[in-house]
């Protein structure tokens, strides 16, 4: 059976000496969409910035690609195809929506062709190339998740980490992102998302691991556990 391109095996972590995640193991199979669900303060954020490399592992061992990344740095993993859309989206709000962009592709594996990756972002996302010259800060929540998967987009991901990415969105605007996730994911990329709409996450998922207190609850196919009853009445409110 071929290796999982990301596995966690017994991973801690945290913030100095406040342990928020607690011996959790993990995989992502290529060509794959997993959703991290669970509550407010249930760890899935913290999992997120340690894997991007921004906080380090404090015990076990993270494997990407056959390779051990647990020590690698936040650009080498960036580098290697782990790229981070992080919750709140943060664009920077004084460039314009261009410039944001090719900030994307600052990473080594990307420059070359970071003109292509543009024009395939901007296909993705027509509303970002009408408002390319734009800056950031004027664009709509929306607008600005979208330029900020854009962003993530242009360091030519292997696997792609989506936090909350409909955080504060319309309900509209919510469909249109995970939309946009199975898109992505039809066309071959992997994705590792965490979210709190558990329903939308679900259903866009393969796999799916359960959150609770910096620890796995529960996994499985998401098929299953979107008719599992303790994730029902928890999660979903049935």
């Amino acid at each position: 059976m071929k290796s999982p391109l990301l596995e966690l095996r017994e991973v801690t972590c945290g913030y100095r000496d406040v342990r928020i995640i607690h011996g959790i193991s993990l995989s992502v199979r290529e060509c794959s969409v997993t959703a991290l669900i669970g509550g407010n303060g249930a760890g899935k954020t913290t999992l997120m910035l340690m894997l991007a490399g921004i906080i380090p592992v404090q015990g076990g061992a993270l494997r990407f690609a056959d390779s051990d990344v647990t020590r690698w740095t936040s650009h080498r993993r960036v580098d290697t195809g782990i790229v981070l859309v992080p919750e709140g989206r943060w664009v920077f709000p004084n460039l314009s929506v261009e410039n944001n962009l090719r900030l994307g592709a600052i990473a080594a594996r990307a420059r070359a062709s970071w003109r292509q990756h543009l024009q395939e972002v901007y296909a993705l996302f027509p509303r970002l190339q009408e408002r390319r010259r734009q800056p950031a800060g004027v664009l709509s929540g929306g607008e600005q998740q979208m330029l900020a998967i854009g962003r993530g987009l242009m360091a030519r991901p292997k696997l792609l980490l989506l936090d909350e990415p409909t955080l504060g969105l319309s309900p509209i605007m919510a469909a249109s992102i995970f939309s946009t996730i199975r898109r992505l994911n039809r066309d071959g990329l992997s994705i590792l998302i965490a979210e709190q709409d558990v329903r939308r996450a679900l259903g866009a998922a393969d796999t799916a691991y359960v959150v609770e207190n910096g620890k796995i609850a529960m996994s499985g196919a998401a098929a299953d556990l979107v008719n599992d009853p303790r994730v029902r009445q928890a999660y979903l409110g049935l």
